[in-house]
């Protein structure tokens, strides 16, 4: 019995539906309209979340992957908009995060001849996805699905960008859909190499783990905690993966990224043995690659990670595993190793600890006291989100990640990505109250999907940080260039205001003791709000001003 006859953008929806997709973010184009028909009749099964530009429906696909480890849906317009949706692509790459973005193509007979619109895509996102691909024959839809989406999930998860020719699209098949996903089973540990690196380990003085990446399952999360308290050493998250790990273990030690601690790079270089387990070894992550030599650190280095590409990449390890992290996790925890470090542990945790001590911050809004607050009463499972610039510091540093709880935050810097985070994961999670962290240059990248959010229904508490400047660039003005202000103060709207024309509970916050009772009317608002904090531009870090900054580099100079 044949398949009934359909045209392409049918095929294409219903073998997303049979892989599980449940989700898909885009801005509509006349270059897919046979896929917009098909969605039309799979609401509530496979639903379309309405985006208002391109950057922000491929960040909020790309947030998605990386939240439910499912292929973030993105669905975007041929040349313009798929040039608009690059900045998600680069991200969900830099993050690891499984994620496919359609992109609608001219069609076949017009290639090559500067059609409107037309882009080549191997071209333009070669670099900056796990495969790009275009569909030349209506048959091949379900071939090309599943490919993509076990490329986008195995090894290193990452994007995968798939063009779709108008004409493809439209043409009728009969070819029949994909019936379920692949089940993709992670590659476990050799035995003889993960007791060597047992080995090593007891052996060490300072021994460390350095965990990172997507992937994470419950199971393995709690298998690696069993092993590194079993074994009391430390363990650090690379940049913007600390949720992956209980901040509240006697063991964990901090995050390695941006900003990083001094007491975390004294780890980095002091341990004898490093853990590697799941994380690729970048710029943030290594304090600009200094803090191990390359291509052999002094450090005894073991790399454990899912894709080959990734071991040896930069740092050559002493033994390098190909293993996923979750079945690594739970090799390692039937053989936890005893050593005498108890003191190295010790002093690594009581420096954690200490980092949260800050004092008095010269603001209107004093975001350690917001933090002291927020620490205390938002739920276990809460989720927040970040963009990029110098407010991530709170979220990143000043927050505690119980087991439950999830920091979605772009490794690639990208300002504009929290308040897109934060809608995917209510669009994931609508029972989880979810914060978005957003400076109010951050927070105007896509300020325009609140938009989205009411029309979708999954509406955040956003907290812009309001000091007027580009905050990160006047910072590195000011140390390397000092009084030279150019190009980084900024004219604001009234933030408040614009969350009310959108529908949303919107406050203005101009004192620290106002900020308690503005966040819990913000929590019972029905519609998600936004919170207006005036921040003073003076109060640039949480331990350093700007003009203590200007006045170090003017005494250098």
């Amino acid at each position: 019995m044949t398949a009934t006859p359909t045209h392409g953008g049918k095929l294409l929806v219903d073998c997303l539906r049979a892989l599980g997709a449940t989700k898909s973010f885009g801005v509509p184009g006349e270059s897919y309209l046979a896929v917009l028909d098909a969605l039309h009749d799979t609401e509530g099964a496979l639903d379309f979340v309405l985006c208002r530009n391109e950057g922000g429906a491929a960040f909020m696909a790309a947030a998605y992957g990386k939240l439910t480890g499912s292929p973030g849906i993105c669905l975007v317009t041929r040349g313009p908009g798929a040039t608009n949706a690059s900045i998600g692509i680069h991200t969900a790459m830099q993050d690891s995060a499984p994620m496919i973005i359609f992109v609608g193509q001219v069609g076949t007979d017009m290639r090559e001849r500067e059609a409107f619109q037309e882009i080549n895509y191997r071209a333009m996102f070669g670099t900056v996805a796990k495969w790009v691909t275009e569909i030349d024959h209506v048959a091949r839809i379900p071939e090309i699905l599943a490919r993509a989406w076990k490329t986008a999930l195995s090894g290193r998860p990452g994007p995968v960008v798939i063009a779709l020719p108008e004409d493809v699209l439209s043409a009728t098949t009969d070819t029949p859909p994909l019936t379920h996903p692949t089940r993709i089973a992670e590659p476990s540990p050799d035995t003889e190499a993960l007791a060597a690196s047992v080995a090593i380990l007891a052996n060490a003085k300072r021994p460390l783990i350095l965990i990172g990446g997507c992937n994470w399952s419950n199971t393995g999360q709690q298998a690696l905690r069993s092993f590194a308290e079993a074994s009391n050493i430390p363990v650090l998250s690379v940049f913007r993966y600390q949720s992956f790990f209980d901040n509240f273990s006697p063991v964990f030690a901090g995050e390695a990224g941006v900003g990083m601690h001094g007491y975390v790079k004294d780890m980095i270089q002091d341990a004898d043995v490093i853990l590697a387990i799941n994380n690729r070894f970048g710029e943030m992550s290594t304090d600009g690659f200094t803090l191990l030599d390359a291509p052999h650190p002094k450090q005894r280095l073991i790399h454990i990670h899912a894709a080959e590409g990734e071991l040896g990449k930069t740092y050559q390890p002493e033994i390098a595993i190909q293993a996923g992290p979750n079945a690594a996790a739970q090799a390692l925890a039937a053989t936890p190793c005893k050593g005498d470090w108890s003191d190295w542990a010790a002093q690594a945790r009581t420096a954690y600890e200490a980092s949260f001590d800050l004092p008095d911050i010269p603001s209107p809004v004093d975001m350690g006291k917001v933090m002291d607050h927020l620490r205390s009463i938002l739920p276990e499972d809460v989720i927040l989100t970040n963009g990029a610039g110098n407010f991530t510091v709170w979220p990143n540093k000043f927050f505690r990640y119980g087991p439950k709880a999830t920091l979605l935050a772009p490794q690639s810097g990208a300002m504009g990505y929290g308040f897109p985070a934060a809608i995917a994961a209510k669009v994931a999670h609508p029972d989880r109250q979810v914060i978005c962290f957003a400076g109010d240059g951050d927070f105007q990248m896509n300020c325009q999907e609140l938009a989205t959010a009411a029309q979708a229904g999954a509406q955040p508490i956003v907290l812009v940080l309001n000091n007027g400047i580009y905050g990160t660039i006047r910072a590195h003005q000011e140390r390397h260039y000092p009084g030279r202000v150019s190009g980084t103060d900024m004219f604001n709207p009234d933030f408040a205001a614009l969350a009310r024309a959108y529908g949303f509970h919107g406050e203005r916050v101009e004192t620290t003791e106002d900020f308690p009772a503005a966040f819990a009317r913000a929590q019972a608002s029905e519609t998600g709000a936004v919170l207006e904090l005036v921040i003073a531009a003076e109060a640039i870090t949480p331990r350093i001003t700007l003009s203590q900054m200007r006045a170090a580099a003017l005494g250098n100079t």
